[in-house]
């Protein structure tokens, strides 16, 4: 080991100081943000909101203040299938009916967990990670699907948002403080685990009615369609809704992941230990192939006229403004005058880099059969980007672009063949476990 001497640094300071790029950079981040010193404006002509292959979508939707992309892309997906079928302007699902299912199911799962961990150490990674990461507003495709399965789906109209389901951060930070009590208590107190265990989901049942609503368990879906037709079907169950209703079978598509890491070989299948929701619900399954792969699987689904649910780090190279991402739209290496690319394997054995939002691909533009930029459907409200549609290079999304969702009829029979293989199980804190 070798600390750091004032020698060396005054040393340093004499170099830095020598430097004229150093100094014009001080000055201008004096009172500038990095990353609007680094943008290469000339880069946006590039990334114009034109393509070949470009779906026709309804208005995008606004998560507002919560982490429940996933949820919205999920609802998006579907609702497009929806409109298309009773010939609807606008048409929303209702996330919050999701979003208090999936809660609550975490919730549920989350205490089995612990129950099963309670004779662990209490440094045990496994149980610190659980206890630390607690209840979150993300998720992934799979359970987007669990609980779809069991609870089905209601319209927007017959479940619709609350404060609380569009600011999330105090019901989470309310049940996970509930939640680590268990924990404790089971731990540390003689009590009946599982009796205590039924009083803790009653409990945050009402919790849950008091914060979202009282979910309906019959409704009627009345709508207008484009030809100011007035309709009604009544006497609806969420499940009857979804069945009935949603011309679609979630169980029909499968994720494909890109992580080109060494401990996971292409063309093998995975899942997630200690990742779920609907505890007798499906494990996560994960396919993961290589990035031309998997946007060629893309662009077939979208050929169709179908959208792809996707999930992505939205947070690197982004010009939220111009509603762009693009790898060479920011310049900081230049600024600084140093060397920070790294591959999409570094990034991932890093954490630099993982998926932490999920959104709709809507489009892509081709250039030989080749992709250039694709269309992305977003959820925050349509005062930003072009009326909350975005584009990214796809030099972008060979980078950020770490799973997407198609129907399994795109896949090759020896790719379906491999989904049958057993699954290799990855830690609960592995990059691909991230949440949406």
């Amino acid at each position: 080991m070798k600390e750091i001497f004032i020698e060396d640094l005054n040393r340093i300071e004499k170099e830095y100081s020598k430097n004229i790029g150093y100094t014009i950079a001080r000055r201008a981040l004096n009172k500038t943000k990095i990353s609007d010193l680094s943008i290469k404006s000339e880069q946006t002509e590039y990334t114009r909101n034109a393509f070949s292959i470009d779906l026709k979508t309804l208005p995008v939707t606004n998560q507002k203040r919560s982490g429940r992309c996933w949820i919205f892309a999920g609802c998006n997906v579907i609702r497009e299938k929806i409109a298309q079928k009773y010939n609807l302007k606008d048409f929303e699902l209702s996330q919050n009916y999701i979003a208090f299912y999936d809660k609550l199911e975490k919730c549920n799962y989350l205490l089995e967990k612990i129950i099963y961990l309670k004779d662990r150490e209490k440094d045990d990674r496994t149980l610190d990670y659980l206890l630390s990461t607690g209840i979150q507003d993300g998720g992934q495709w799979d359970l987007f699907v669990n609980v779809v399965n069991k609870y089905g789906l209601v319209p927007k109209s017959a479940f619709p948002e609350t404060f609380q389901s569009s600011n999330t951060a105090e019901i989470d930070k309310l049940l996970n403080k509930y939640i680590r009590k268990f924990a404790y208590d089971i731990r540390n107190t003689k009590v009946d685990i599982q009796a205590e265990k039924d009083e803790y989901i009653k409990n945050i049942y009402k919790i849950l009615c008091s914060s979202f609503g009282v979910p309906p368990k019959e409704f009627s879906f009345e709508y207008v369609d484009k030809d100011k037709n007035y309709h009604i079907i009544k006497d609806l169950t969420p499940l009857k809704f979804y069945k009935e209703i949603v011309p679609i079978d979630l169980n029909d598509y499968v994720s494909i992941i890109n992580s080109p890491t060494d401990d996971k070989p292409f063309n093998k299948v995975y899942t997630v230990d200690f990742l779920g929701n609907v505890l007798e619900g499906n494990e996560i399954i994960y396919l993961n192939l290589e990035i031309e792969r998997l946007k060629e699987l893309a662009i077939s689904q979208l050929k169709e006229g179908e959208t792809v649910w996707f999930g992505s780090d939205c947070g690197k190279e982004s010009d939220r403004e111009n509603g762009i991402w693009d790898d060479k739209t920011f310049d900081i290496d230049t600024l600084f005058q140093i060397n920070s690319e790294m591959s999409k394997c570094a990034m991932l054995d890093t954490r630099e880099s993982a998926m932490n939002h999920a959104m709709v691909i809507t489009g892509v533009n081709l250039d030989e059969n080749k992709p250039t930029k694709w269309k992305i459907e977003n959820s925050w409200g349509d005062d930003v980007a072009n009326k909350g549609y975005y584009t990214a290079t796809d030099t972008w999304f060979s980078k950020f672009v770490y799973q997407i969702v198609v129907n399994k009829k795109y896949l090759t029979k020896k790719e379906q063949e491999i989904l049958k293989e057993e699954k290799i199980r990855l830690k609960p804190w592995d990059p691909m476990g991230t949440l949406a």
